[in-house]
């Protein structure tokens, strides 16, 4: 026989489950909290504290056959999906800096030249891992991941748990959003790769002018130095172009968040 008040415990816990489902789906997709290097623990005591919070917020009742039934797996289903959408919007303009970094390391000839990445434990070029660097500390400093937060615990009031999936519209406008990643990391990396091909045109003209000259003794360091100087120089402006790309992830959020 159960004791009077531990009658609710089973309901209770339930609840707790389904509160960390949209936090935690976020937090995997999303960058920084989806790190390899963020304990598993972290996240699930993280996920529990927002999502619980968030959940208290909006009037909601367990299906009446349970999470094992059909509206429940319907319910954790659109749990998920919500999760995943807003962390992945926000991932979009975080990549943007990974590509700009290939770019870069391709033109400067240091595509070969890479590490492994702590965020996401696969390996990247160098100059992608560092640009990674920057965005991380931009997303920090500009309390990126307090806002994704807010955005989630948002989200419950436009899409409160056992209302459905979200709009197709809402897929459309990720999928949108996604293609202008190629483009923001493309102005990400502009300023120091139309640089480097100036440099290797005139490498070019000099292997036609003199063709003695050994293109690759001379060509490869001279690129690589012109790189390395207009990283250092162009920190500021690729920096900016960050932070904007990151802006724009964060609006879009905030639009699939309801806010």
């Amino acid at each position: 026989m159960i004791a009077p008040g531990f009658a609710g415990v089973e309901a209770q816990l339930w609840l707790l489950l389904l509160a960390m489902i949209r936090p935690g789906a976020a937090f995997i997709a999303a960058p920084v909290f989806g790190a390899a290097a963020v304990p598993v623990q972290l996240r699930i005591i993280l996920s529990m504290a927002i999502g619980m919070a968030a959940l208290s917020s909006v009037h909601f009742t367990l299906p009446a056959d349970g999470l094992a039934s059909f509206a429940g797996i319907a319910l954790i289903g659109g749990e998920v999906v919500a999760g995943l959408s807003l962390g992945f919007a926000l991932q979009i303009g975080y990549s943007a800096a990974f590509i700009a970094g290939e770019s870069i390391a391709n033109a400067m000839g240091l595509g070969f030249a890479s590490m492994v990445d702590p965020l996401s434990g696969n390996s990247t070029a160098v100059v992608g891992q560092f640009l990674s660097i920057i965005a991380t500390f931009l997303l920090l400093a500009m309390d990126g991941h307090l806002l994704l937060i807010r955005y989630i615990i948002a989200s419950y009031q436009a899409l409160p748990p056992g209302g459905g999936l979200m709009p197709a519209a809402v897929f459309q406008s990720i999928a949108a959003f996604g293609g202008s990643m190629f483009a923001m990391g493309a102005v990400i990396a502009l300023p120091v790769t139309f640089t480097i091909i100036l440099v290797q045109l005139v490498m070019a003209m000099l292997a036609r002018t003199a063709p003695s000259l050994n293109l690759f003794s001379v060509g490869m360091p001279a690129t690589l130095l012109a790189g390395l100087i207009l990283l250092a120089v162009g920190a500021p402006v690729m920096g900016e172009a960050i932070t904007q790309a990151l802006r724009s992830s964060l609006d879009m959020v905030q639009t699939l968040s309801g806010g």
